[in-house]
Order: C-alpha cells, then sequence, then structure tokens
C-alpha cells in the first residue's frame, strides 16, 4: 500500500477514552503511557510525513538525513529497553494484544534504520519522488491543507537532495536495487516535468478545483503562487533529479539480483522475511512450502481447464488465454467499467458474509500515466481501487473478478475503513501489516468461489492463476534472494505456471527482486486464515457463523498472523459470538 494510505489510516484510528485510563493500574498503565509518549514523538519527529504533528511551518516533507535516522534509532532502542522491563504476564488480555503489535511494529522501525533502508527509497514499483503527485490527485477540502501543499512544494529541492545524499551512500557500499530493475525508471520521472505549462503539471491540479469557502481574489491568489513555485521550485528540483538517477544513480547500481548479495545479505533477508511475513522461518522451508502449494493449485488448474472445455495441455491453454482478445478490454473504460460492475455483484452479496460493513466508500480509478508503465494490475486501499489501463493486452478480463475481490470489497478497500472504524484501539494499531493486509486480500479471492463471484470457468482459472501466482512467489521470492535465480529462471517459472501476461511477469519479478521478502506476506498470510478458519469450523461445528467470523478477524485490524491466531484461539472459547453487538 502506498505511504499515503497508511498515513491515513495511522491518522485515523483514534486512541481509548480517557475514562478507560483511569481504571488501569500496574503494567498495563506502564505499558499505555510507553506507547502513548512514543507514538506522540513519532508524529511530531522530523521523520514524520505529517507537517501539522511536527510544527515545522517552513519544512513541509520529513527529515530523512542520516543523523535524523540516527536519532530515531536512538530513540526507538531506548524505548525497546522499556517494553523489554514490562512484565507482560501481568498484563490484562486486550494489552497483551497490543504489546505484541506494538512490539512487532518497533522491531521493525529498528531494523529498517539498522540496516538501512533509507539508502535505497526506491524499487522497481514505487519510488519517494511520486508522492508529491499523489497527494494532489484529489481536491483539498480547506486552506489549510492547500498552504500545508504549497510548503510541501517549497520544500522539494531540500528533500530531493537529501535523498540523493543517502542514494550515494547506498551507492558507496552496494546496497542499492539491482540495475537491471531501474532501466526505464527515470520516465516517471520524465513523465512529471515534461511539461511546458506549470498549470498543466500534476502539481497543480487541486489548485483548480480550491474549496468553496475561499474567496475568488484568495483562490487567484494561491493559483498564482502555486504555478510560481511549481515553475522556480519544483520543476528545477525534479530536472536536477533527473539528472542524478540518469546518469550517476542507474549507471552504477548493483548488477547482482538478489538480497544475499547486499551488506550483511542473509541476515539482512532474514529480516525482511520477519517483517513481511511476521513470522521467522527459513528461505529454505518457505521455499519447500511454495513448491508444495504450486502442486496442489496445478491439479485444481487441469480440472477447471477441463470444465472449459479445453482438450490441449496446460501450456497451450496459458497460450490460449494470453493471446485469445475475446479476454481483453478494447478501451480504458471498457475495462474500467467491468471493474466497477464486479465490485457492484459483491455488495448484493455482502450481507450474507459479513455483519458489519464499513461505512466509507471507494472510487474506481485508472493508475496515473506517469505511474502505469512500472505499476501493478491493480490496487486498493481507502476510498480507491486503482485500475491499470495501461497496456490492455496484459490485463486479463478473466482476472479482473479476482483482482477487483483482492483490491476493492471485501479486500484492501473493504477491510482497512472497518479497521479504522475500531476506534478504541491505540493510534499505534492503525499501521499496515502486510502479512495480515495481503493474506486477508487474497483470502478474499478464494472466498469468491462461495460468494458466486464467478461466472466461468475462465474466471475461476484467473482466480486459481492467481493463486498459483501468489505460491509461486514463495518459491521465486527466495529462489532469488537465497538461492541464486537468475531474472530469466524467476520469469520462466511464473509463466509455466499462471497466466500472467508477458507484461506482468516482467514487472512482478522486477518487483520481486528490488523489494525482498514482500512478495512472501500474500500467500503466508492467506494460509494462516484457512488455517484458523478451518479451525474455527471445527471446534465449534454448528455453533460456527461465517460472519462472526469474518467480523472477528476485520475488527482486529492489521496484526501479527500469531495475534491472529491467539484471537481466534478466543473466539472459539467464547463459542463464536460476534465482537460487535446485535443491529
Amino acid at each position: 500500500m502506498k505511504s499515503s494510505q497508511l498515513l491515513a489510516i495511522g491518522l485515523l484510528v483514534l486512541v481509548s477514552t480517557a475514562q478507560a485510563a483511569k481504571h488501569e493500574a500496574g503494567e498495563d498503565a506502564n505499558f499505555r503511557r510507553i506507547y502513548e509518549q512514543e507514538w506522540k514523538w513519532r508524529q511530531s519527529s522530523a521523520l514524520s510525513d505529517d507537517p501539522e504533528n511536527r510544527g515545522d511551518q517552513e519544512s513541509g516533507l520529513p527529515r530523512v538525513n542520516a543523523a535524523s535516522q540516527k536519532k530515531a534509532l536512538t530513540y526507538w532502542q531506548a524505548v525497546m529497553r522499556k517494553l523489554d522491563r514490562i512484565d507482560v504476564h501481568q498484563l490484562t488480555p486486550e494489552a497483551q494484544t497490543n504489546y505484541q503489535i506494538y512490539r512487532y511494529q518497533l522491531q521493525v522501525l529498528i531494523e529498517q534504520i539498522r540496516f538501512k533502508d533509507y539508502e535505497m527509497p526506491l524499487n522497481a514499483d514505487t519510488a519517494f519522488w511520486s508522492q508529491p503527485a499523489d497527494e494532489a490527485k484529489y481536491p483539498f477540502v480547506s486552506e489549510k491543507r492547500v498552504m500545508q501543499y504549497l510548503a510541501e512544494l517549497r520544500d522539494i529541492p531540500r528533500y530531493f537532495d537529501e535523498q540523493m545524499v543517502n542514494m550515494r551512500a547506498g551507492l558507496a557500499r552496494g546496497f542499492t536495487p539491482a540495475r537491471v530493475t531501474l532501466q526505464g525508471r527515470e520516465v516517471s520521472i520524465l513523465a512529471l516535468i515534461d511539461i511546458s505549462d506549470p498549470k498543466e503539471t500534476a502539481f497543480f491540479k487541486p489548485f483548480k478545483q480550491l474549496p468553496g469557502t475561499i474567496s475568488p481574489a484568495r483562490k487567484q491568489a494561491l493559483r498564482d503562487e502555486a504555478e510560481h513555485v511549481i515553475q522556480a521550485t519544483v520543476l528545477p528540483a525534479y530536472r536536477k533529479l533527473l539528472t542524478f538517477v540518469r546518469d550517476e544513480y542507474i549507471p552504477h547500481t548493483r548488477e547482482t539480483l538478489g538480497a544475499r548479495d547486499l551488506p550483511e545479505g542473509m541476515t539482512y533477508y532474514r529480516s525482511k522475511i520477519r517483517e513481511f511475513t511476521t513470522l521467522d522461518l527459513s528461505p529454505e522451508s518457505i521455499h519447500q512450502t511454495g513448491l508444495a502449494e504450486m502442486a496442489s493449485i496445478r491439479n485444481e488448474m487441469h480440472e477447471t481447464m477441463r470444465k472449459a472445455g479445453f482438450e490441449g495441455d496446460l501450456p497451450q491453454f496459458l497460450q490460449f488465454l494470453r493471446t485469445d482478445q475475446q479476454f481483453y478490454a478494447k478501451t480504458p473504460d471498457e475495462l474500467l467499467k467491468q471493474a466497477a460492475w464486479i465490485a457492484k455483484k459483491f455488495d448484493a452479496k455482502a450481507y450474507r458474509y459479513f455483519g458489519y460493513l464499513p461505512r466509507m466508500r471507494f472510487g474506481i480509478y485508472p493508475v496515473p500515466a506517469d505511474q502505469a508503465p512500472f505499476y501493478t494490475s491493480g490496487r486498493g486501499g481507502p476510498g480507491e481501487y486503482l485500475v491499470n489501463t495501461w497496456n490492455l493486452p496484459s490485463r486479463a478480463l478473466y482476472s479482473l473478478p479476482a483482482l477487483t475481490l483482492h483490491e476493492s470489497a471485501p479486500g484492501h478497500a473493504f477491510q482497512m475503513p472497518i479497521a479504522m472504524e475500531q476506534k478504541s484501539f491505540p493510534a499505534f494499531r492503525g499501521a499496515y501489516i502486510s502479512a495480515y493486509g495481503e493474506g486477508w486480500a487474497l483470502y478474499c479471492e478464494r472466498l469468491g468461489v462461495e460468494m458466486g463471484m464467478y461466472d466461468t470457468p475462465y474466471e475461476v482459472f484467473g482466480m486459481l492463476s492467481y493463486q498459483a501466482w501468489r505460491a509461486a512467489r514463495l518459491v521465486v521470492d527466495t529462489g532469488i534472494h537465497a538461492m541464486g535465480w537468475t531474472r530469466e529462471q524467476a520469469q520462466a517459472y511464473l509463466r509455466d505456471n499462471t497466466a500472467l501476461s508477458d507484461h506482468e511477469i516482467e514487472t512482478e519479478v522486477d518487483r520481486y527482486i528490488s523489494w525482498p521478502g514482500q512478495a512472501l506476506s500474500y500467500y503466508l498470510g492467506e494460509m494462516t486464515m484457512f488455517k484458523v478458519r478451518r479451525h474455527a469450523e471445527q471446534a465449534l461445528g454448528d455453533k460456527f457463523d461465517l460472519r462472526n467470523f469474518h467480523d472477528t478477524v476485520l475488527q482486529l485490524g492489521s496484526v501479527p498472523l500469531p495475534v491472529l491466531e491467539a484471537r481466534i484461539e478466543r473466539f472459539i472459547k467464547d463459542k463464536g459470538k460476534s465482537p460487535y453487538p446485535k443491529r
């Protein structure tokens, strides 16, 4: 998920009421003091994305320099020492859950700085320079937000300079993305600045539709100021960055692929496995799990292929799916409208599978043009479902139902708002944990079979291809980062085992190469979702209610997988009752 989405979740989750805090005593109160003090510091620190909390009116963007990173590391290590002195057994059950989540989060923050992840602030999927344009996609609701955005635009030169200093430090020690994954990546910078009129840039978009509470004269003044800032400050900073990335950075990035070739290679990779899966697993065990799961899914694929009436073998069927025009939209609007139709089909079924529905709705939008060539097929979060309409021959319609369930509802654009509505949680519970969030979204793709969301064997095969795609990541990610696989070997594995287009295979493999461990979170998370569901079904028998189970999982928000398992044990002890009062 994008940093702006994660920030929105974190800021919207509210802390428990002061009245409830008065009843705490002992270790619960000690623990609360630690995390509330740290959260306040985190929001106001130089690294914070929120200028309002930072109280720094001149600096609209965070400080990412080495000195700020070192200060944060020292602070978080001191907080961890305080956590170590907490007697966990003296905490109430709710506080124990919070402790597990908070400790995991803190450990990730410490490890990210210890390994100096900030020296590699880009990968094949995302880059820091897209954030200012991302924030300008939607209208601003207040003049205060407009002024904050202007401060961010003025601050871009300083922010980019700090990022470039960090990237040079990464170059010096061989801590960079693999060069092959960055080829052409500078085009995303060029797309933002290859416009002669500042008013036609992505940065000016929110100034075209300013809040109605602002007077016409003030609106014009703000537009004039924005035009000047973009022309005099923003565009020169992006041009300087473009020269650096194209001429200095990319040509000197490493030629190796795997995390094992980075400084502290395998230790670093194991830290990423823990970060993204919340589990302490070896690369070898994950690789073997992937191979076993792929064999099982392949059997399902053969059965579905027979139901479709196809008489050839699997490679021939995959070639048929990749090339037959009946499976591809002719226009971007056709793809977007089909995604909207699928999302609406879910709305009619939602009440049968979920007792609690989120208040926030979502819109469906195309991926911005500057990002689309390097972007995944889709991405969802609070209020939005992004569909990639670039290169339509690579966007199969038979995969669209699974993609929509994953990214919109009941996946990311459904799960995240529900988490945001859990107002009794401490604010730190709003952070996104990939193994839970991606595991839930992938679970939703399989759930689509039960919900009757797949109308043809081709759509079922599209779902199975997506399942194979995520299971294959267990094989490919560990193969690349721990076992010396080549890029071509990884691409061939996906080509032989999924219905993904060649373009998708290339962009996905490059994402795995440049983002060690992240790809592991999906399937391992889904496996845990089904594991705890089967356990609850067997333990509760006739008392098992799928709506109550789903509500319980979603009510947790984003948590480490061991926390989810513990919560479902309590769900079973509570005889499967809903976490929400009857409506």
